[in-house]
């Protein structure tokens, strides 16, 4: 098995999708800095953006925060090219030029085509996408190429035998969804190490939702570290598997930054006692019924309803959560403020041909009218 691309023992990555925000929606740039400066000083090199993210905002912030601030040799940029978002191949590969521009960057040390199933995958073929990487990595623009996936293990392993230039691959791992089969994370993490290639990984607090545990699991890891985060536990899960390049945090604020570093910048793998803590905990989360998302929002961004399906389903889990609070549907009224209701919903399909959790999003809204 090939060594794999990460030159250091920092494994804790700065993913760039979740940036702290002003009231007025906008990224607040001047925190980002500070998030910046804190990830560089404790040895931190890896930021991760993507065309998509925040309608652009997020590479934005890259060349104002990071790329006009510290020399270009101090730090690696990753980004992506994302099919969905194209009307053809010229406007595929017009957004690797855009991304040059945004970030201000000059080359891109990891360059990903973004979020891979067997919905999009086709596009990535008929669009070039493939040669079009390998030719700016020859140009010098990219330094090293890989993909994000959100499929099954058979399509990966077809990816991975069919495309033997790519040097790594970005995988949702954590420690929810390790044996779920619908990420099916154990898996294809052990699909892409038997290929020999390097992983980075994204969602390991599976979009912060295991930052913030059921009582139950929040009660178990108490007992077990009361210094501990919650999150701690969820990344450090993670950041003991093998072949990583970096475990990508989308940290959103200062707090967070420093709760990260804390545990990452003198990283120490779990022991066998709490691997068994995690075991306990994960067949806690098998029991719950909630609905899994990670408020990527990559459903609402097409949705012609302007549902904000994510917070519609995190008022629904509280609710499932907690039986007895009574808050659900004032909660409701506050998320759908202005926006679509989920009985506005119009059953088109945009949302779940982009959910990376492959959800029912028609199904779930079709339930939780009786918030409203």
């Amino acid at each position: 098995m090939s060594d794999y691309l990460g030159k250091d023992t920092f494994k804790l990555g700065f993913g760039l999708m979740r940036l702290p925000k002003l009231e007025d929606k906008s990224i607040d740039v001047e925190q980002t800095k500070k998030m910046v400066d804190l990830f560089l000083e404790a040895g931190g090199t890896y930021f991760d953006t993507a065309y998509v993210y925040d309608g652009g905002g997020s590479e934005r912030a890259v060349k104002e925060a990071l790329v006009d601030r510290h020399p270009r040799e101090t730090y690696t940029i990753a980004t992506k090219l994302n099919a969905a978002a194209a009307s053809n191949a010229e406007d595929a590969k017009n957004q690797f030029y855009t991304s040059l521009e945004r970030t201000g960057a000059g080359y891109f040390d990891y360059y990903l085509l973004h979020a891979l199933s067997r919905k999009n995958v086709q596009k990535y073929d008929d669009y070039g996408s493939w040669d079009f990487v390998q030719e700016q990595k020859a140009k010098g623009l990219i330094k090293h190429c890989g993909f994000s996936f959100h499929g099954d293990p058979e399509l990966l392993d077809e990816l991975l035998t069919k495309h033997t230039e790519v040097e790594f691959v970005h995988l949702q791992i954590n420690s929810a969804d390790w044996e779920n089969p619908g990420v099916a994370s154990r898996r294809n993490y052990e699909i892409v190490r038997k290929h020999g290639k390097s992983i980075t990984v994204m969602e390991p607090v599976k979009g912060g939702a295991l930052a913030n545990p059921l009582p139950s699991i929040q009660e178990l890891f108490r007992n077990a570290n009361p210094d501990a985060s919650f999150a701690s536990w969820a990344i450090r899960f993670v950041a003991s598997l093998d072949g990583l390049i970096a475990v990508l945090s989308g940290m959103s604020n200062v707090e967070q930054m420093e709760d990260n570093l804390s545990f990452m910048k003198d990283f120490q793998p779990l022991t066998e006692e709490e691997r068994e803590i995690i075991h306990k905990a994960q067949e806690a989360l098998d029991a719950d019924k909630s609905i899994p998302c990670t408020a990527c929002h990559y459903c609402t961004d097409g949705c012609p309803m302007q549902i904000p399906i994510p917070e519609i389903f995190a008022v629904s889990n509280r609710n499932e959560v907690y039986p007895s609070w009574d808050g659900g549907k004032g909660a409701y009224v506050i998320a759908t403020q202005g926006r679509g209701k989920a009985s506005d919903c119009i059953q088109c399909g945009q949302c779940e041909s982009m959910c990376p959790q492959g959800l029912p999003i028609i199904e779930l809204l079709e339930k939780c009218r009786v918030l409203e």
